[in-house]
C-alpha cells in the first residue's frame, strides 16, 4: 500500500525487453533505504516489483499487463518517474491510500493558472469518473490528489507550486497520458451497491454477542 506521496525522482537508466517481461533499471537514492530484494515501489504509481538493487539505483519488473494498462509503455532512457516506497506500519499517512493498481489513463486537456496553482483538467472515461466525486481524491501518475470538479468527461484537480516544482505533473505536454487510480474505498462501496449476488442473511444474533463478551 501507497499513499500517494512521492519520495524521490528517479530516471529511468536503462529498458530492456524479453519475452517474460519487460525491465527497468533506474537511478535512485532516497527509496533505496531498507529496500530489499522483492519489496514494491510505485514507479509513476504503479506498483512494482524490486528485482535488483545496484549502488545508486534498482531494476523493477514489468509485466505486460501493466505496459498494456498504464504509461510505462511509453518511457524512454532519461526519462523521470515518482517513485514512493510502500508505506511503513508506522509511518505517518499523508495522502490516501493507494494500491498501485491502476485503473486506466486520463488525457491532459488544459492547464490554467489560478492564483499559485494550476488547474489541470483531465479527460477519462465513464469507467473511471463513475468512481471519483467532489472533493474526493485520486492518484496521478502515483500523486495523491483532491478533485475539484467532474463532468460528464473530465475531471480537475489543482496543483500547487511545492506539487508542481518537485513532480513531473506540470512538465507534461497537453495531449500527455496520465496514470490514474481512484479511491479503493469508494470502489468497494461502489461494487457493494451494484452487486447483483443474493444477501444471505446471518445466524449471529444480539444474545449470541452478549454470551461471547461482546
Amino acid at each position: 500500500m501507497f499513499t500517494g506521496i512521492m519520495e524521490e525522482l528517479g530516471k529511468i537508466q536503462s529498458i530492456s525487453s524479453t519475452k517474460d517481461g519487460t525491465h527497468l533499471e533506474i537511478a535512485a537514492n532516497i527509496v533505496l533505504e531498507g529496500t530489499k530484494l522483492g519489496d514494491s515501489i510505485a514507479v509513476n504509481g504503479v506498483c512494482l516489483t524490486v528485482t535488483a538493487i545496484k549502488k545508486e539505483g534498482f531494476v523493477a519488473f514489468v509485466m505486460a499487463e501493466s505496459l498494456r494498462c498504464t504509461n510505462l509503455v511509453d518511457l524512454k532512457q532519461g526519462d523521470s518517474v515518482h517513485l514512493e516506497r510502500a508505506m511503513a506500519a508506522n509511518g505517518r499517512f499523508g495522502g490516501h491510500i493507494v494500491t498501485g493498481h491502476i485503473d486506466g489513463q486520463g488525457v491532459l486537456r488544459s492547464k490554467k493558472k489560478e492564483g499559485a496553482a494550476v488547474v489541470c483538467t483531465i479527460c477519462a472515461d465513464e469507467t473511471i469518473l463513475s468512481g471519483i466525486v467532489k472533493k474526493g481524491s485520486i492518484a496521478i501518475d502515483g500523486i495523491s490528489l483532491t478533485i475539484m470538479n467532474v463532468t460528464k468527461d473530465t475531471f480537475c484537480v489543482g496543483i500547487i507550486p511545492h506539487t508542481g516544482n518537485h513532480t513531473t505533473l506540470l512538465q507534461r505536454p497537453i495531449g500527455y497520458h496520465y496514470n490514474l487510480e481512484t479511491d479503493v474505498i469508494g470502489k468497494y462501496v461502489q461494487r457493494c451497491l451494484t452487486s447483483t449476488a443474493p444477501i444471505t442473511t446471518s445466524n449471529i444474533t444480539m444474545d449470541f454477542l452478549r454470551e461471547h463478551g461482546f
